[in-house]
């Protein structure tokens, strides 16, 4: 209660503001036009550009749901205007500023911001903060070194870290680490959280140790201070299924949906998604009801889970029924919704439907995105049409990602377009093909210029300046390519 009266309150004042201050709520301003990063951005250049004043924790709490939404450019260059017009940064701002630095223009980047940092704002946040990026990015060795650093120095370690640690060892292909981390933790007298128990399960999940999962849950609701809640049996279910233990999954299920007492949207969508991979379609249906019952304005993000469920269980007519739903009610068309649908669509041969469609989202203000490109690229590599798919990757090259990183493509699909090319001896398509890819990546990979090379030596073509290009582009061609050189290059 105390909490929504300080909310109130806060409201309150940013109404009764002088003019020299924002008219609105600061993170109103920037998602007056959707969460998309382009209206983000549009909207925060505004506020910048018009010099208005708001409040510190109204920057904080804006920063908070960027970060949230996962739009980290525009609340790093949030969090950098606002330390230029003179907001003090407490440490906990620099911590998350590291952070944001981190995911945006990377680890090297955040290092170097560290090493900045006053030494009195090298406490354990800031230290945490950089630990976790280094975690993140699956940086195993300077992740222990830093964790030794923090112990070294005695900065006070939580669960948090640990937790990290954890799901690093995890995704590095490393679980039998954690149980020593765990050991540790209890050895230091710091308590477990629901994410460290969850993390432990997954770790024995992925040695295939089932029934040492099972003894966690048992050890967690022993030890009673730390009751299982909705995500404890989320992570359960998705272990059974992963392990075919079907039975087993819809139990947790069960348990799971129990502990939904607060008719939270992410449970719903966790039951719709691994009910879906149980492959049980009454289920899904049931719980898609229960959500719609409970959701009367059903956000865009429950659709798109709903149809690539039924489209991966093979329900078409279900999914086009459910999209109809959707487009005939929703505010904002949202081309991740359609583009479910286009990718069932081509997948299924239905080509004309998945053109059709995506016509339609232009038409309702919905552009094609990288994704709806690159489900058509797929589809056209696989019927041979190479051309084709180099203007999908073209337009998705252009366009780029969502959060603002660039589009990049696979490297066997990078692959597979050189080798055609090659193979056709057309030096003009792999020349354009570079030129595009250059615009994703400035760094050219060496097997290109290869393939390269030796497609100018089998048309007989010559180009004397593609050894002073390589030169430029510091590519060192293998030896056999090094010999094609001489041929291709002459002046």
């Amino acid at each position: 209660m105390a909490t929504v009266t300080r909310l109130l309150g806060r409201t309150k004042n940013i109404k009764k503001r002088s003019k020299s201050y924002l008219d609105e709520a600061l993170y109103e301003k920037l998602f007056k036009d959707g969460g998309d990063e382009i209206s983000v951005r549009r909207q925060l250049n505004e506020f910048l550009k018009s010099r208005k004043r708001v409040y510190k924790w109204e920057v904080g709490d804006t920063i908070r749901k960027l970060r949230d939404r996962k739009r980290f450019y525009p609340a790093l260059k949030l969090s950098d205007a606002m330390s230029r017009r003179g907001m003090n940064m407490t440490v906990s701002d620099q911590a998350i500023h590291l952070d944001l630095i981190a995911k945006t223009h990377g680890i090297d980047a955040a290092e170097n911001y560290f090493i900045d940092l006053p030494e009195t704002s090298k406490n354990h946040l800031c230290y945490g903060a950089l630990f976790n990026c280094y975690c993140k990015e699956l940086m195993t060795e300077k992740a222990e070194a830093l964790m030794e650093k923090m112990k070294e120095l005695g900065l006070s370690l939580t669960s948090l870290s640990y937790n990290s640690l954890m799901t690093l060892y995890t995704k590095v292909g490393q679980p039998e680490k954690v149980s020593a981390v765990i050991q540790e933790m209890k050895a230091f007298d710091i308590m477990p959280d629901l994410f460290t128990y969850n993390v432990w399960m997954r770790a024995l999940a992925a040695s295939s140790d089932i029934s040492g999962v099972e003894r966690i849950l048992d050890e967690m609701k022993r030890d009673g201070r730390v009751d299982a809640d909705w995500t404890t049996y989320s992570n359960l279910a998705s272990i059974y299924v992963d392990a075919g233990l079907f039975e087993k999954a819809e139990k947790a299920l069960k348990e799971l949906e129990k502990r939904n007492t607060s008719r939270s949207l992410s449970p719903y969508q966790f039951l719709i998604t691994l009910y879906g991979r149980t492959g049980n379609l009454l289920e899904v249906y049931r719980v898609w009801r229960s959500l719609r019952l409970a959701f009367s304005k059903t956000p865009n993000i429950s659709y798109l889970n709903m149809i690539q469920v039924l489209v991966k269980l093979k329900d078409l007519p279900g999914a086009e029924k459910c999209f109809k739903e959707w487009e005939s009610g929703c505010s904002t068309y949202d081309i991740r919704v359609a583009n479910a649908l286009i990718g069932a669509y081509v997948n299924d041969g239905l080509l004309e439907k998945a053109q059709k469609l995506k016509q339609i989202a232009q038409m309702r203000g919905a552009k094609a995105n990288a994704k709806t490109w690159e489900i058509f690229m797929d589809h056209h590599l696989k019927e041979g049409e190479i051309k084709l798919a180099v203007d999908c990757i073209s337009n998705a090259v252009s366009i780029g990602r969502g959060n603002g990183s660039k589009w990049v493509p696979a490297t066997e699909i990078v692959k597979s377009v050189t080798g055609h090319f090659e193979r056709e001896k057309d030096v003009d398509s792999t020349e354009r093909f570079i030129e595009i890819l250059k615009k994703a990546d400035d760094k050219v990979e060496v097997e290109l210029f290869e393939s390269l090379i030796r497609t100018y030596a089998a048309t007989g073509k010559i180009s004397p300046s593609l050894r002073h290009r390589l030169k430029m582009e510091n590519v060192e061609v293998n030896d056999e390519c090094k010999r094609l050189l001489d041929v291709v290059c002459i002046e």
